[in-house]
Formats: structure tokens, sequence, C-alpha cells
């Protein structure tokens, strides 16, 4: 009963052909998940901008078109007098009679004598029709004057007497916004006269109230009270002594290290006794003449002095062209790198985030894009990136980056005091968001920041730029290098899986932009980490009106051409450029064929399989190693699908005459390919005919030394569907297959039970009845394998689990039944041996 039994048991092999109710080979490699390959590729490489400018070399923007990155600036380029509002409007003077200044740092010349009284009939004409206005322009900066005791003396004696205005007076008040944080009092507004270094404090007759009100004239205030005798007193205790410091050096010179080093800390000291007493921003009466003196400064041309300088004058609140020109002083430093421990030695990096949240987008744009090319290049750098992030950096960017967008949208408005909202201020806003998502992209670049791209909301405000800007290639590439760098790992690709606006976004760019390939190859290599992760993630792509059809557009433009390999040089370049963006755009449609639906349909897609191919006939696996293995990968994808509207098996002999010439190569990744397709491709009979023919048989059975568990397990998947027909079984065991198999098991099972489940299978089919020799051998390696408590376990508990599962499910069954076969044909043999 036992031999009928045994009889019936071989009458089968294991796996049989297309029709049979047992599992097929390429099931089974499916149960193991090692069938259907899910491809990875490098990131593209993006170069640092060494030369560190506003806009790299492979910007798009032409030269006359955008702001530029070197300029020179002086003490003539800032304006003395800050307090006019930021539109520039000048406004006219005001009738008064000019008095000896109170303050000790105006109105003395360089001899030490006053300056002389105008004619009376010049400027005290109240009585016959006004004042002849008069317009100043700005003019370049003069040393401050020294203090001289006759200076002391006049002060002293003008503090108590009320001076005396004309009748008419300016009662306009504007409201001044701090761009350090914060709005102060609103003032009286009003133009200098001639007399350029007066500083008489004003009463108006008209207002008898006016006496008990802070007025304030250039920062100038009415010094009658108790208050203006305070500050006088700080003014010669604290702040003169320092502005004398700054006289005593003379710009145009070369200066010392000592020099720089001495006006550094007396920036400090200014700033920091300032701060004390409260009178940082506009709140200091004499604050026009510490930024004289502060400006005159900048000419020294030390990179040192002027990031200490443009704290200070950022705390001062200057607006307006200052801010502008103080922003674009920080940005020249911010070019060379050896200024950036510069900036990790002082706070100024506190001062440009402040800026970005507080300077409207529309008048201050320009202020803007400079703070942000300075954020910019410093987060290039490794520990002033780690600084910025650990001051919100990235909070802050978005936050402007969504104001930018509000600025430009649809439902921006339509007009405002400083621009209208449409060409220009897109323009505009589309450099300043070059600068953002250039920062954005290197602070990708920091593990300990993707909490905070996954936490504030980045991927959607990011997807957003990227669409209102879709003709901008910069922002574009820019956002592409920001998703190509976050997707490759798991929590940031699985949060950006979930946006299913992105793969719409992706699609349209990669049709609008299909020449431009630096951007083509990011978005590719995105698109393909998402493919990766999930079905749900390859559903979204593919389900994408048109989705199939952009990507084999592509295919068709970067193929390469078909011509002899030499002349492969002058069509693709020395550095085959093509070659990178097609090996992302193969891997794409390789991890969407893992869904079912979706590889169906690309197996049965003509245009789809031709261009496989024709990347494997004209490229060989020395000159494009990573193209053919990954063209070769998918075509093993799509073999796996055993429809009959695949073209993949409907073309398997040319297939096949395509994977000798992998197998024959030098590579072991495109040998395992080869031989992974061949393990699908060998359920066809006229494939497994093919095998025999050329011998591919004997070199997959050579595979079998192989010390990598993956070249094992596809040669056991080859040579399980050879074994089928019973006219190959001879021919495997006499090129050594069965010895070669169990060594397999017995080097390979306690690490890989479903290997070990598969080289049982294998052997399954290869042994003949009668067949004596191994047997023991075997029976004995099954025995010790199917004793769990024989085997040892990883002390890991998860590891564990996980082994006794693949032990229980894959190996055990296979193993208890190839056993049972081998033990009643051991029983067999016995009388015979018995007998002779």
């Amino acid at each position: 009963m036992a031999s009928l039994e045994h009889k019936r048991d071989k009458q089968e092999p294991f796996y049989v052909s297309h029709g049979a109710k047992r599992q097929t080979s390429a099931e089974i490699v499916k149960e193991a998940q090692r069938s259907l390959r899910i491809l990875s590729t490098q990131r593209p490489f993006t170069p640092r901008d060494e030369l560190r400018q506003l806009f790299g070399d492979t910007s798009v923007r032409t030269r006359d078109g955008r702001p530029p990155s070197s300029f020179s600036l002086h003490a003539r380029n800032f304006e003395t007098s800050d307090s006019r509002p930021s539109s520039g409007t000048r406004l006219s003077p005001l009738e008064h009679k000019p008095r000896l200044p109170l303050s000790l740092d105006e109105g003395c010349n360089e001899g030490g004598t006053t300056v002389p009284k105008p004619p009376v009939d010049r400027l005290d004409k109240t009585g016959s029709g006004g004042t002849r206005s008069r317009r100043l322009r700005t003019r370049s900066l003069t040393r401050l004057p020294p203090m001289t005791q006759h200076s002391k003396v006049l002060q002293t004696e003008d503090c108590h007497k009320p001076p005396k205005l004309s009748k008419q007076r300016s009662t306009e008040h504007l409201q001044h916004f701090d761009p350090m944080g914060a709005r102060i009092e609103a003032f009286p507004e009003t133009q200098e006269t001639p007399m350029k270094h007066s500083g008489i404090p004003r009463t108006s007759r008209a207002d008898p109230h006016m006496k008990e009100t802070k007025t304030e004239v250039y920062g100038h205030e009415d010094l009658t009270g108790s208050h203006a005798t305070d500050e006088s007193a700080f003014w010669n205790s604290e702040v003169l002594p320092v502005l004398q410091e700054f006289e005593t050096v003379t710009p145009g010179g070369s200066v010392s290290e000592k020099t720089v080093q001495h006006m550094c800390d007396a920036c400090t000291a200014l700033h920091d006794v300032l701060a004390e007493k409260g009178m940082l921003g506009r709140r200091f009466k004499k604050r026009t003449s510490i930024l004289r003196a502060l400006f005159r400064l900048i000419d020294l041309g030390s990179d040192q002095l002027n990031l200490t300088l443009a704290k200070l004058i950022l705390a001062l609140s200057i607006s307006g062209n200052n801010l502008l020109n103080i922003c674009k002083l920080i940005f020249k430093i911010s070019r060379s790198p050896s200024n950036d421990v510069l900036f990790q030695n002082n706070s100024i990096i506190d001062s440009l985030l402040l800026l970005l949240q507080c300077e409207d987008v529309y008048s201050s744009g320009e202020t803007l894009l400079y703070s942000m090319g300075s954020l910019k290049l410093l987060s290039g750098n490794c520990a002033l990136s780690r600084m910025l992030l650990a001051k919100d950096f990235i909070r802050v960017l978005l936050q402007l980056a969504q104001r930018l967008i509000q600025s430009t949208g649809p439902n921006a408005p339509s007009d405002t005091d400083h621009i209208v909202a449409g060409s220009g201020q897109h323009v505009i806003a589309g450099h300043i968001l070059v600068q953002l998502t250039a920062a954005l992209r290197n602070m990708a670049d920091l593990s300990e920041s993707r909490s905070d791209f996954l936490f504030n909301g980045v991927f959607s405000t990011l997807c957003t730029v990227m669409d209102h800007h879709q003709d901008d290639p910069d922002i574009c590439l820019n956002v592409a290098r920001i998703f190509s760098k976050l997707s490759s790992y798991a929590g940031c690709c699985y949060a950006l899986a979930e946006m299913p606006c992105c793969y719409r976004l992706f699609l349209d760019l990669l049709s609008k932009h299909s020449r431009k390939q630096d951007l083509v190859v990011r978005l590719l290599f995105t698109l393909g980490n998402l493919a990766a992760r999930s079905n749900e993630a390859r559903e979204n792509m593919y389900k994408e009106e048109g989705a199939v059809d952009i990507l084999l557009g592509l295919f068709q433009s970067y193929k390469p051409a078909a011509v002899a390999p030499k002349s492969l040089q002058d069509i693709w370049g020395p550095q085959h450029e093509n070659e990178d963006l097609l090996v992302k755009l193969i891997r794409v449609l390789a991890n969407l064929s893992i869904h079912p639906t979706i590889g169906i349909a690309l197996a049965s897609n003509a245009l789809c399989v031709q261009l496989l191919l024709e990347v494997m006939e004209v490229r060989s696996v020395e000159e494009s190693t990573e193209l053919i293995v990954n063209a070769s990968a998918t075509i093993n994808n799509l073999s796996y699908y055993q429809e009959e509207s695949s073209v993949v098996r409907a073309q398997h002999t040319h297939i096949s005459q395509l994977l000798v010439r992998l197998l024959l190569s030098s590579n072991m990744d495109a040998v395992l390919e080869a031989t992974r397709v061949f393990g699908n491709l060998s359920q066809i009979k006229d494939v497994r005919l093919f095998i025999i023919k050329n011998k591919v048989h004997q070199f997959v059975v050579t595979l079998l030394d192989s010390k990598n568990p993956d070249v094992c397990f596809s040669a056991c998947g080859v040579l399980m569907n050879l074994s089928v027909d019973s006219e190959n079984r001879a021919m495997l065991r006499k090129e050594g297959a069965i010895h070669k198999l169990i060594d397999c098991l017995r080097d390979f099972g306690p690490q890989d039970w479903q290997l070990a489940g598969l080289v049982c299978q294998t052997l399954w089919n290869c042994i003949e009845d009668g067949e004596a020799q191994y047997m023991l051998e075997l029976l004995e390696i099954l025995c010790l394998y199917s004793d769990q408590k024989c085997l040892r376990w990883p002390s890991s508990d998860d590891v564990k689990e996980y082994l006794e599962s693949c032990w229980e499910l894959d190996f055990l069954p296979v193993a208890q039944k190839l056993k049972k076969r081998i033990q009643s044909h051991v029983t067999l043999l016995e009388p015979i041996s018995e007998a002779s």
C-alpha cells in the first residue's frame, strides 16, 4: 500500500505548468515576495553653488531681468535722515526760527565755533505769505563735529529757554511700523530745513496743550521736562563718548584688526546700553545722530565690523532705502564662506528672521529678497543650518511662503499704495520664492528637520507654490529637489503620498517641462519613491488621466538611439545625461507594475514593452549597468502576469535571447535579474526548450554555488520549472543539481526558510525513484530542520516570530512531504539491500 502511495505521488511533479491545480513556480515566488521587485536607485546629485549667488548658473532667469548678486555699498548710499515715510515722499519744510542746537553732537564746526544765525529777512517771514519751501538732496556723510566746551555751555543755557516758533505748524502725525516687530507711537513728521544740524525743539502757539505733549522731529524731543534732562545726561555720559570713539577712525585707509575689534566692542556696548535704557527702535530722540555715525563706519570695509554695525542699525528700526541697503550689505557679507563664523557669533540672524515675519511683501519686496538670500546662503553651512532649525526657521519660511502666495494668488488685492498686484508683484514674489525654496532644500539635508517638515504643513504649501509658479522652472526645480530628498524617507514619503493633488501636479510639470532634464529626473525620482511604498499610491498615480502616456512619451523622447556603441558618445554625450533620467523613469514603471491591475495593463502595452527591449538591445551592461538592470527588472515584473494579452509572454523568444547576453556578463546584478525573468518565462514549454538547447541550464546549476541567497532562490525557480519535463531531470542530475541543492538547504535553511522550502520543492521534482545517492544525507537534514526544539532561534522576539512563521508556513509542509517520500523510498530499498 505504501508502495502504491509512493508511486502515485511520484507520477506528478511538485510543480506543473499551465492548467494544473497545483501552484506554479511564479505563484510560489510571489508568496515568497521575491518575484515582483520594488526598485531603488540613488537620489539625483545636486552640486553646491560655490559662487554663493541669488540665482545659480543653471537659473533660467536672464541676468538683465533679475536683481544682482554683486554690488558695492558705501556710506554715501545711506540717508542720514531715516524718518521719512517708506514711500519716499518729501514733506514741505515748516516755517520756523532756527536757534543754536541743543544737542552736543550738532551745530558746531570743526574749528569749535558756533553756527552763525541766518539772516532774519530770509527765515522769519511770518507776516508775508509763509516760507519758501526747499527740498534737500541726500548728501555724503561728513565727519562728526567735535564736542567743544562752548557747545556745552550753549546746551546748558538753552535747555531752560522755551523756543519760539512761527504760528504755522503741521499737525500731521504718521504711525510708523517698526520692522523689528513692534509699532511705535505716532509722531509729527516734518521735512528738514536748510539748517540741517538744527535740533531745536518746537512748540506750537496754536495749541496751548502742545507743551505737555511729547513731540518728536527726526528723533528730537522737547527737552524742558525732567525726562529730557535724564535723556540729556544719558546722552552725555553713555552715548556721546562712544560716538567720539567712532570719530577717531578715518574711513578710506586700511585699519588694523585691533582697531576693528575695538570698534566692534564699542558698537556692542552701545547696543547694550541703548537696550538697557529701552531706547532701541525709534524711541531715542538723537537716533539720527547715532545712525549718521554708524553709516560712516561702513566705509572702513571690514566684514566683521559691518555685520556688527548692521545688527545695531537694524535694532534702531531703519526703513525704506536704508533698510534695503543694510540687507544688501548683510547679503554681501554672507556670500563669503569664510564669514560664516561671523554669523555664528552674531545674533544678526535673529534680526533677519524678524524682518521676514514683519516686513510687508508689497512695499518691501527687494528687502525681503536680500534677507532671504542671506539666509539661503547661510543655511548651506551645516552648523548654521542647525542654528536656524533651533530658531524655528522652517515655520518662518512657511509663513512667508503663504504670504507670498496670497500676494500673487487669485485672491490678492487688486491695488495697494505701494505696488499693483500683478505681473510686477508676481515677479518679485517669484525671486523671493527661489531663495526660500532653496533654503528649505538645504534644511532638508538635516535628519533632525524631518519632524518640522511633517508637522508644519510644508508639503501642502510647497505643492501650492509649485502649482502657482508652474511656469517658473527655478522654483519648480527647488521644490522638486526638496521632495526628492524627503521622499527617500518613509514618514515623509507617506505624508506626500497622502496628498492626491501631487500626482496631477507632477505629471503636468513633466509634460510642461519635458526638456528640462534636472527637473524631470527629480520628479521621476519622487514618483518612483511614492510608487515603491503602497498600492494606494500606485493607484492614485495610475488613475490620473494620461499618466502612462506622459511617462511613455518621455521614454520615447529620451530613449537611446539604435546605433553602434562607438557612436553613442556623440548622441548621449560624455556623461550620458539622458541615462539617469531613463533609470528613474523605468523605475517608476517597475514599481507601478507591482499593482496587479497596473501590471497587467503595462504587460499588455506594446509600446511599453518595445521601449524596454530597445534599451536592452542598444545598451550593454558594461556601459550602462543600472539602466540595463532596471530594464530587465521591469521585464521580470511584467513577465509575472500570465494573461493571454501579455506582450512579454508573446515575445518570449526575443526576450530569452536578450537574457542570455546578461547571463554571460560579469555583473552579478544583471545575472540575477536575467535568472529571475527565466524563472517566470520557463513556465512556457518553448522557453524550457530554448534553455536546454542553449545549455543555459548548466549556468543556472552553477549559480547554486553562489553564497547569495537571492541568486540561489532565482536559480531554484528555473530548475524547478525545467524538472517538470521528465526528459530534463537526467540532464540536471548529470550537472550535479541534487548535490548542490542539498548544500543550499544545509547552508541557508536556518537563516532563510523561504529559500529552504523552495529547495525542497525543487528536490521533489529532480529526485527519481530508485535513486539512493544522497538520500540518507537529505533525510538527516530534513529530520533536523523539522524539529522546532532542535533549532536555534534569535533572541529578538520580533525576528523570532517572523522566522517561526516562515518556518511553519513555507518550509515545514513541503519538508514533511519530502521526508515522508524519502522514508518510504528507503524502506523499499532495505529488503533489496539485505537480500544482496
